[in-house]
C-alpha cells in the first residue's frame, strides 16, 4: 500500500534543504520511493526501515551547465553525504541544466 506522499519526513526535508542551498535549483522534485522497497531483505533486517531509504530526485540547476552526468551526480552525493552514510540506501537522480529542459516554441 502506497503511503500518503504529502507527508514529508525529516530525511526528505534535509535532502530538499541541502540541495536548495547548494544548487539553487530552478526546479526540484523529491519522491520518497521507500514504500516500494519495504520487502527487500535489507529493509526487513532493519525492521522495515524508517520509511526514508529510497528517493528519486529530479533537479534542474544552473550549476549543472557544462558538467557531465557523473559530475552532476557527484555534486549531489557530496551535498547529501550525511544522508547517504545514514539511512538513505538509494537515490535515483535526474539532473538537468535549464537549457536541457526548456521547450522552444516555433511560431
Amino acid at each position: 500500500m502506497k503511503p500518503d506522499v504529502s507527508v514529508i519526513g525529516p530525511v526528505q526535508a534535509s535532502i530538499e534543504q541541502k540541495l536548495t542551498v547548494k544548487l539553487s535549483p530552478k526546479s526540484l522534485t523529491i519522491s520518497n520511493d521507500s514504500w516500494q522497497h519495504r520487502h527487500h531483505a535489507a529493509m526487513r533486517a532493519e525492521g522495515g526501515g524508517n520509511g526514508e531509504t529510497h528517493f528519486t530526485v529530479n533537479i534542474v540547476s544552473d550549476e549543472f551547465r557544462g558538467k557531465s552526468t557523473m559530475q552532476r551526480h557527484r555534486m549531489i552525493y557530496a551535498a547529501l553525504s550525511e544522508e547517504l552514510a545514514g539511512s538513505v540506501h538509494a537515490l535515483s537522480l535526474y539532473t538537468k541544466a535549464p537549457e536541457e529542459v526548456e521547450v522552444v516554441s516555433q511560431a
